[in-house]
C-alpha cells in the first residue's frame, strides 16, 4: 500500500466516506460490455453451478447446472454459455479500419471496436481461466463429443484470461479491482474484496457498507452456510426451485455490477487510456483472425521461449502502465514526488534560442532554470521528463541551493521541431509550473531470445509438437 493510499484510508475512516485516489479513470469502460457472474460448486474442482450473463441491466440470462457432478449437464451449461458469449464476440469482428505502419508506408487492418467482459472479482478470472483450460481441447466427435461451441468457448475464455494478466488491458476486468484503483475505503483490503461492501462505501459511506457486509456473495465461491443449508438439499432431490433460489442469490450482484460501471463512468477518462484500448483492439483482431483461419488451441503450457517472451511483454506492459498512470493523474504522480522520483517547480529563467555548436553540426539545446522547494534526489546528467511534454528530455546540468529551496538547471532536447528555432510553446516559459520526473514513456526494446528449435536442454529442449502461438495479449 502506498503512502497516499494509506492516508486516504485513514481519512475514509475519519469521515465515513470513501476517498478518491485518482482524478481520472485509468481504464476503458465500454458502452456495450458483457457482464458475467460465475458460480462454482463447493468441493468440486472447477464444477460450474450457475452463471448470470448479459449485455444490459435488464438482459440477464441465468444458466444453472441442476446436477453439477453430471458431465452432460456441465457441457450443456458450457454450450449455453457459448451461445451467449460467442455471438457477442462475433458482433465486433465485422467492421475494420486502416492502421498506418512502417511510418505511413503501409497499412494493416484492425477491428474498429473490441468486446469487454466484466466479472465481480479476481476469482471470476481464475474460474474463466480454468473453464477455458477444461474446454478448449474438447472435440465435437469421437468417444466423448461435446457441442460445437464448447471448444471455441474455451479458446476465447483462455484468450480473455490471459489478457487480464496484462497491466492496463481492459478486455477482461473485475469490478472490485476497478473500484479500488480509484477509491480508498476505511476497511481492509480483504474486506474490499466483497463487492457489496466496497460499492456501498463508495456510493453511500461506512454505515451502508456495514449493512452490505452480510449480503449475497459475488461468486465464484458460494457461502458455506448456504451450501449446507440450502444448496445441497436442493441438488440432492433435483428440486425445480433451484433456479429461482440461485436467481435470488445472483440478482443483487448483477445490480451492483451495473452500478459499478455507472460509478466508473462518472470519472473523466485518462488521456492514455485510448492508446491502451487500441492495443486491446489489436490483440482481439489478431486472435479473432487466428481463430477464423483455423488456428490450433492455445497449448497447455508455453515453451521456454514463448514463456520468456510473455514474461518480457508483461514486465514492459507493467512499466509502461505505471508511467502512463502517473502522467495522466497528478494524484498518482504525487506518489513519485514523495519518493524523490519526481519534483515540481517554477521556471525562473529560460533561454529558448540556445544553440550547441560543439559537435559536427549545430543543434538546438535550450536551457531553463527551475526553482523548487521539494527534495531533488537526482544527480547531474540525469534525464528527466515532464508529463506535459513527454517527447521532450530535460538533462540535469546542475543543482544549487537557492533561498527556500534549490535551483535546477536543465538542458532540453526533442519535442521542439526540426529547425534551429523552437516551435512556439515547446520550451517552458518563465513562470510556468512544471513537474519533472525520471519516469519515461520511451520505447523499451525487448531482449533477444533464441529460436524455439534452439531451446537449450536446460530449458526442456525444443518443443516436440505444441506450436509456439503468436502473442495475442495487448502490447
Amino acid at each position: 500500500m502506498s503512502t497516499l493510499t494509506a492516508l486516504a484510508r485513514v481519512q475514509a475512516v475519519a469521515s465515513g466516506t470513501a476517498q478518491p485516489i485518482a482524478t481520472v479513470r485509468h481504464l476503458h469502460v465500454h458502452d456495450h460490455p458483457l457482464v458475467l457472474i460465475p458460480l462454482a460448486m463447493a468441493g468440486e474442482a472447477n464444477a460450474p453451478l450457475a452463471a448470470a450473463v448479459g449485455t444490459g441491466p435488464s438482459a440477464m440470462r441465468l444458466l444453472v447446472v441442476e446436477q453439477p457432478r453430471n458431465r452432460d449437464d456441465r457441457f450443456a451449461f458450457f454450450a449455453a454459455l457459448a451461445e451467449e458469449l460467442v455471438p457477442y464476440l462475433d458482433s465486433f469482428a465485422t467492421e475494420t479500419e486502416d492502421v498506418p505502419i512502417d511510418r505511413g508506408k503501409d497499412v494493416r487492418q484492425r477491428y474498429v471496436d473490441a468486446p469487454q467482459i466484466w466479472v465481480p472479482n479476481p476469482g471470476g478470472v481464475d474460474f474463466l481461466r480454468l473453464l477455458g483450460r477444461s474446454t478448449r481441447f474438447r472435440t465435437t466427435d469421437g468417444e466423448y463429443p461435446v457441442p460445437a461451441g464448447v471448444p471455441l468457448l474455451g479458446r476465447w475464455l483462455t484468450f480473455f484470461a490471459n489478457s487480464a494478466e496484462v497491466p492496463g488491458s481492459s478486455l477482461l476486468l473485475t469490478a472490485v479491482q476497478a473500484l479500488t484503483l480509484h477509491w480508498a475505503t476505511g476497511q481492509s483490503s480483504a474486506e474490499d474484496a466483497q463487492l457489496g461492501a466496497l460499492l456501498a462505501w463508495i456510493e453511500s459511506g461506512a454505515d451502508a457498507a456495514r449493512e452490505a457486509e452480510n449480503g449475497p456473495v459475488a461468486g465464484p465461491a458460494t457461502d458455506p452456510d448456504f451450501d449446507n443449508r440450502v444448496l445441497a438439499p436442493l441438488i440432492e432431490r433435483s428440486a425445480p426451485e433451484l433456479t429461482e433460489v440461485i436467481r435470488e442469490l445472483l440478482v443483487p450482484t448483477w445490480d451492483r455490477m451495473w452500478r459499478t460501471l455507472n460509478v466508473l463512468r462518472t470519472l473523466p477518462i485518462g488521456e492514455r487510456v485510448r492508446s491502451r484500448w487500441d492495443s486491446d483492439r489489436d490483440a482481439f483482431t489478431a486472435f479473432a483472425q487466428y481463430v477464423a483461419e483455423g488456428g490450433a488451441p492455445q497449448p497447455r503450457r508455453d515453451g521456454a521461449v514463448a514463456a520468456a517472451a510473455r514474461l518480457q511483454r508483461l514486465e514492459n506492459a507493467a512499466a509502461r502502465y505505471a508511467v502512463q498512470r502517473a502522467f495522466d493523474d497528478p494524484l498518482v504522480l504525487a506518489e513519485y514526488r514523495l519518493t524523490g522520483a519526481a519534483f515540481a517547480g517554477t521556471v525562473t529563467l529560460a533561454n529558448p534560442d540556445r544553440i550547441d555548436d560543439s559537435g559536427k553540426r549545430p543543434v538546438l539545446r535550450p536551457r531553463i532554470m527551475v526553482h523548487t522547494t521539494e527534495e531533488v534526489r537526482v544527480e547531474p546528467g540525469t534525464s528527466l521528463t515532464s508529463p506535459t511534454r513527454p517527447a521532450q528530455k530535460a538533462k540535469v546540468i546542475s543543482i544549487n541551493p537557492a533561498g527556500d529551496g534549490r535551483d535546477v538547471l536543465l538542458e532540453l532536447s526533442g519535442g521542439m521541431g526540426r529547425k534551429l528555432v523552437a516551435e512556439p510553446g515547446s520550451v517552458p516559459a518563465v513562470g510556468e509550473r512544471l513537474v519533472l520526473t525520471t519516469l519515461s514513456e520511451a520505447y523499451r526494446p525487448g531482449g533477444t531470445l533464441p529460436d524455439p528449435a534452439e531451446t537449450p536442454w536446460t530449458h526442456g529442449g525444443p518443443p516436440e509438437s505444441a506450436p509456439e502461438l503468436p502473442a495475442f495479449a495487448p502490447a
